[in-house]
This record gives C-alpha cells, sequence and structure tokens, in this order.
C-alpha cells in the first residue's frame, strides 16, 4: 500500500493484494460480521429484540462501529469496510484505514497544534502519522448488554507544539429502538419504513495535573464515517442561510468541486455521493446544522446523522500548515471517494463527519461528544415523506441533480 496526503484527508493508493478475501463488496450485514469473527478476536454485535436492526462493533480498531444494517442477517450493510487490509492481518505506515462507518479520532490534524506530525517536522506526507491510540490501539470492553457496550483507553499524546496530553478514552455504542428514534427527531416515522440507528457517547477527560489551556493547543473529538456508494446517492447537509453563508462553505479541498457534483441551495447543500470523482466540503460551525446525511435512490435508503454545533465554539483546524487562526476549523465535513490520477483507488465509499468544539478542561474535566447515526429503508412514498420532515427536499429534486451532466 502507498500512501498520500493532502489538505488533511488522506489519500490511500492500494496496490494488488493476494490476499484479498472476495472479488466483489459483499451486500449482507451476515457477510460482513462472519468476516470480522475470522480476522478480529473482539467483535461484538448489539441486537434489538423488537425488531432486525444490528450494529457490530470491534475494540480491535479503537471501539469502531464497522456496520450496521436494519434487516438482520441478510440485510443490507451500510458500513464500507476494507477487506484488503483487514485480511492481510498486517499494520502498515502512516495509517491503518480499515474502514467502518464511525471510527473515533482526535483533532487537529495539521497546524501548529498537530496531533498527526513530530515536532518541528514539516508538513508533508513523510512525516504525517496518525497516533497509535486511534489507529492501532486495542481498547477494552468495560460493560457490556445485549444493545450497548463501552469501551475504555488511557494513555498519552503530544502535539507539534510540545504539549503533552495524558488523557482517558471511554467510548459507548448503543443501539436504539424504535421509541428513541421517534424521540430523537421529534416526528413519528412514516409506515413502511424499516430503520437501525445507534448513538455512540465519546468522553475524552484530563487524567494529568495540569489544565489544558488554548496556548498550548486543545483537542477536538472527531467522528468520521465510511459509507457504501452508488450512481444514485447524494450527499445531503443542511446549513444556516444567512448573509455569508457561502463563504464559510469549503468546497475546493481538492480542486473546486464541478457544478453537476455540488449544488448549494439556499439552506441546503447537495453533494453527489457515487465514489467516482474525488472532492470535499467542509462547513464552518457558524452554518453546520445538525442533520446530515444522504440519500440513495438505488437502494431505497437514507441515513442521517445527528450530532451538536456550538457556533461560537473553538473548533480545530486540521490543515497543514502555521495557522493564523487554528480554532476557526470546520465542524462537518462530507467527501466522496474517487481514482487518483493514476486510476487506483481504495474505495469506493463517501464519508460523512462530524467534530466537538475544543474546551480548556481543567485536571479530572471531560469533553463528551455525542452522535446518532441512523439508516432508513422503505418504497419510494415512505422515503419520500420522510425526505421532506427531514430536509423538506422532495426525491425529485434529488433525482434531477443526480441525472444533471
Amino acid at each position: 500500500m502507498r500512501l498520500k496526503m493532502m489538505a488533511g484527508c488522506m489519500l490511500i493508493v492500494m496496490a494488488p493484494c493476494k490476499e484479498t478475501e472476495t472479488a466483489g463488496t459483499p451486500d449482507s450485514f451476515g457477510e460482513d460480521v462472519a468476516f470480522l469473527q475470522k480476522h478480529l478476536q473482539n467483535v461484538v454485535v448489539l441486537q434489538s429484540e423488537s425488531d432486525s436492526s444490528r450494529v457490530v462493533v470491534t475494540g480491535d480498531y479503537q471501539a469502531r462501529v464497522m456496520t450496521s444494517t436494519a434487516g438482520g442477517h441478510e440485510g443490507k450493510s451500510f458500513g464500507w469496510i476494507n477487506y484488503d487490509l483487514v485480511s492481510s492481518g498486517k499494520l502498515v505506515p502512516h495509517i491503518n484505514a480499515f474502514g467502518g462507518e464511525e471510527r473515533f479520532w482526535l483533532g487537529p490534524e495539521g497546524g501548529q497544534y498537530a496531533l498527526y506530525f513530530p515536532p518541528g517536522k514539516p508538513f508533508d506526507f513523510d512525516n504525517w502519522q496518525t497516533p497509535g491510540m486511534i489507529d492501532t490501539a486495542h481498547y477494552q470492553v468495560q460493560s457490556q448488554s445485549p444493545t450497548a457496550v463501552t469501551y475504555h483507553y488511557a494513555g498519552s499524546i503530544q502535539n507539534y507544539s510540545g504539549y503533552n496530553f495524558k488523557l482517558d478514552i471511554n467510548r459507548t455504542v448503543r443501539l436504539l429502538d424504535r421509541n428513541a428514534i421517534t424521540e430523537k427527531l421529534h416526528f413519528a416515522l412514516p409506515a413502511g419504513i424499516q430503520s437501525v440507528a445507534y448513538e455512540t457517547e465519546n468522553v475524552v477527560t484530563n487524567a494529568g495535573d495540569s489544565a489544558w489551556q488554548e496556548q498550548n493547543g486543545l483537542i477536538s473529538i472527531w467522528l468520521l464515517g465510511m459509507f457504501k456508494p452508488s450512481d444514485k446517492t447524494v450527499v445531503v447537509a443542511p446549513f444556516r442561510g444567512i448573509e455569508n453563508a457561502r463563504s464559510l462553505i469549503t468546497d475546493d479541498y481538492f480542486g473546486k468541486i464541478p457544478a453537476q457534483n455540488l449544488v448549494v441551495k439556499d439552506s441546503l447543500l447537495l453533494f453527489r455521493a457515487d465514489g467516482k470523482a474525488r472532492g470535499k466540503l467542509g462547513l464552518s460551525p457558524l452554518v453546520a446544522k445538525p442533520g446530515a446525511g444522504s440519500i440513495d435512490l438505488e437502494n431505497n435508503t437514507i441515513t442521517l446523522l445527528l450530532y451538536e454545533v456550538v457556533p461560537q465554539g473553538r473548533y480545530v483546524n486540521s490543515k497543514w500548515e502555521q495557522q493564523k487562526e487554528p480554532f476557526k476549523g470546520d465542524a462537518v465535513n462530507c467527501y466522496n471517494d474517487g481514482p487518483l490520477a493514476d486510476g487506483s483507488q481504495m474505495g469506493p465509499f463517501y464519508e460523512v463527519e462530524s467534530s466537538s468544539d475544543a474546551r480548556p478542561l481543567q485536571p479530572g474535566e471531560a469533553l463528551t461528544y455525542k452522535q446518532v447515526t441512523m439508516h432508513f429503508e422503505g418504497n419510494r412514498e415512505a422515503l419520500q415523506a420522510l425526505s421532506r420532515q427531514l430536509w423538506q427536499l422532495p426525491l425529485e429534486e434529488a433525482e434531477q441533480f443526480l441525472t444533471k451532466k
């Protein structure tokens, strides 16, 4: 595997792998679970008694949610999993991109308070390294029930400025039932919708004997999900339609995203997520709203992520440079995978990411950040009703956007 890096997002070039487990991408949750159980030692399946929703998590990969389903063992599996890397049993330099539909990371990535570069080194790929505590470390199970599991990890990490953070990490993954989904959405699901939903509660505690202060750098919680794309998938990200909103949305991380792949409406952003053209978006906390997700018209599904946005909060800047404003980064990011110049590609997948704000913490004080991920399946009528309730977006508008050339 060869890896490259630009503007705070990984570029991974996969060489042919002789140990590939399967020539295609498995479609069912049961296939994914069987694969993970074959290659990993710590696989936990959370299962509802009232329906067919399931979630699979592993402590081997930092309490990562690998995938989920609304349809039981034979149901559609939503998370993208890197079968080649998982089945190889090997670790690679810089980052181990195992996949998974929600992984736990820490920010910032670049800048004078970077966690991914050693002090004093240039901000280039040769010096970039994902910290072990969010890449290769094993998280221990602290408690477990049929519908929830809590993991713990204790360690330390040094930033680019030389400050050492001693911290405890606690991460709980909790499967949500239908009543909890209704409570989170503030409305009942339309008839004919199957669903799976889970909440992660992520807690980072200052385990040292000195306060974390802005002048030394601060830490944020960063949650990233990899999902399976299709030719008819569009990411939907709502934003506050304020006067200067467009200037607070970044769409040129890898060059300007072409108009056929991005539409910015008055308060809604539509971004093509077909896994065929690389592009990345960032939304400032001044405009980002909770409730980004996607619509897949090929597989008749809707995905929704719920998270907190603190408009006036400190959000770390992950750009690979000495920064003038290290606490004016993105609250929400969206990424569509695609081939590199040489034609190679790790995915295909697409990502929806969210970050917490970064806060000064006294010894023993904690930062808590929660995110809910929901997947819905149903017929066109049911999905139409749901899309209108979530985003006031008729499916016809999404379809028209996806057919643009």
